[in-house]
């Protein structure tokens, strides 16, 4: 069992001897209360910080806000024309290869073995130029992509963030498909995001 313990402060010396005070159930029972008080404040304070900075959180689908913005409709469609070209020259390339590959399917026995070995080559040459057509059409495609979205997703970052110090946000969150958030029950800045791009 252990002893029960009264707090002693050392007050003063007096004729060589320790004076002490010893701290009475009133003061302890003022110290409570005091400390009640300063942890129901600070508990305010936390909550009430909590509270705000709850209010400072807003979201945002980007997906939706650049799927809308009408530079992305005009980017769409100039990508979708450059795959069409892309497709096209691709297609002729190939058929103009099946075609080659009929013609000399169907010589291969009137033709030397030398003449074969040549046409042979040929194809396969054909085959390796489409190969590589083909490698850089896509390389293309994903640098024009890039250069086309870059401006647009920058326009819409500098919005959202112009919006969100406006309306006093701290943290805007992206509430697109597959972003991570789970809900997104606050302040949507999506029409408001629309509304500063002028759409």
């Amino acid at each position: 069992m252990t002893q029960e313990k009264h707090l002693k402060i050392p007050f003063q010396k007096n004729n060589n001897q320790k004076q002490l005070i010893i701290i009475t159930r009133n003061t302890i029972l003022k110290m409570k209360h005091f400390k009640t008080l300063l942890f129901a404040g600070l508990l305010f304070i936390g909550a009430t910080s909590f509270t705000n900075a709850q209010s400072k959180i807003a979201h945002i689908n980007t997906q939706e806000l650049i799927k809308a913005m009408p530079a992305m409709k005009a980017a769409q469609a100039d990508l979708e024309k450059l795959q069409k070209t892309y497709e096209t020259e691709i297609q002729t390339m190939a058929t103009e290869l099946q075609n080659k590959m009929k013609q000399y399917q169907a010589e291969v026995d009137s033709k030397t073995d030398e003449e074969n070995a040549k046409r042979s080559q040929e194809v396969q040459g054909m085959q390796q130029s489409i190969r590589e057509y083909q490698n850089t059409a896509q390389q293309d495609l994903q640098k024009r992509e890039f250069d086309l979205l870059k401006p647009i997703t920058d326009k819409a970052e500098a919005a959202i963030i112009k919006v969100a110090k406006a309306q006093g946000f701290q943290y805007v969150l992206d509430s697109s498909p597959g972003s991570g958030v789970i809900l997104a029950e606050g302040k949507d800045l999506t029409a408001d995001v629309k509304k500063d791009l002028g759409f």
